[in-house]
């Protein structure tokens, strides 16, 4: 089915609502269409946020990479998706349609020798007639290398950043196309007291590089105001340190000293530096927001979403898996 996306203004006495979806009648009644028998297609706006990418561990003497934000997509208003780019279409839903949501986990935190931060998980809304609308999870964060230099930063939502080692550091990844971005670059002047890492990717925003006395700032996220208020999500990890000042993270992503993201953000996380091995940070979860037109909300959802209103539009905030059906 294509997707279509008709953005009406509201206004009028106790309004505050800038964006309402009507149903769609087309001119005509459809008969007997599922449980809102008589109902058209109507539009509804979303917002995906996958997991957030992990820090990697530091081992001793040397930094792990950081944490990409999960990738960032969005419908609403004239806001915009991650990597800069525009608001999407919105999707159309067919009343008795059910649509699955997927809510992906943050990339899990590990502290065990020369391995990389894991990607997040992938967030996605399905359904028979629509496109799948899939955010991609946020890259991990290179290795620290052991006697060697340290691993490569993993592509993702957006890009995690190398880690550094006793040979040099290890490159920053990019993020998705129109998700988010790349990661900053690792820093490595010879020695061990010159590892500082790159922030991780953002949605908004490229990681800043490292430099011989800090490690890079998380790229920031992007604020969304789909469920009535603005919430700002999908921040890139704090680049880690070994003996500098470690990268501050953007929205919801860890500290550059191994700290974990905030739940449902999509936040990178830090990695570790430190003379022994230490655990990098966990990713932090997507989230899945689904806006509709309260006079076509059906009721009808699994998983347990937040239910909410704004202005004549309903709003389901998934912070783990589910259904909507239409």
């Amino acid at each position: 089915m294509r997707e279509l996306k008709t953005k009406l203004t509201t206004s009028g006495k106790g309004s505050t609502n800038i964006q309402s979806r009507r149903g769609k009648s087309f001119g005509y009644q459809v008969l007997g269409f599922g449980s809102g028998g008589g109902t058209a297609p109507y539009d509804a706006d979303f917002l995906v946020v996958a997991g957030g990418g992990a820090g990697a561990p530091g081992p001793a003497g040397h930094t792990g990479g950081t944490g990409g934000a999960g990738g960032y997509r969005n419908s609403y208003g004239s806001e915009t998706s991650g990597g800069g780019a525009s608001s999407e279409t919105a999707l159309t839903l067919t009343p008795g349609e059910a649509y699955t949501i997927t809510v992906g986990a943050g990339g899990a935190g590990d502290g065990s020798g020369d391995n990389p931060g894991a990607n997040g998980v992938d967030s996605s809304i399905a359904g028979a007639d629509i496109t799948t609308k899939t955010s991609v999870g946020g890259g991990g964060g290179g290795y620290g290398g052991w006697g060697k230099s340290g691993g490569p930063g993993i592509v993702g939502g957006s890009g995690g950043a190398g880690g550094g080692g006793e040979a040099g550091a290890g490159s920053s990844a990019a993020g998705t196309a129109n998700q988010g971005f790349a990661a900053g670059s690792t820093h490595y002047n010879g020695s061990v007291s010159g590892l500082n890492c790159g922030g991780g990717g953002g949605a908004s925003a490229v990681g800043t590089n490292a430099s011989s006395s800090a490690a890079g700032n998380g790229g920031n996220g992007l604020a969304s105001s789909i469920t009535g208020s603005a919430v700002t999500r999908g921040g890139g990890g704090g680049g880690s340190t070994f003996n500098q000042t470690p990268g501050t993270p953007g929205t919801g992503g860890g500290s550059g000293r191994g700290t974990d993201a905030t739940a449902n953000t999509g936040g990178g996380a830090g990695g570790y530096g430190a003379y022994g091995y230490e655990r990098g940070g966990a990713g932090g979860s997507g989230v899945v927001i689904v806006r509709v037109p309260t006079v076509s909300y059906s009721g009808t959802t699994s998983g347990s979403p937040t239910v909410g209103t704004s202005g004549a539009d309903t709003v389901l905030t998934f912070n783990g898996s589910g259904s909507y059906t239409a």
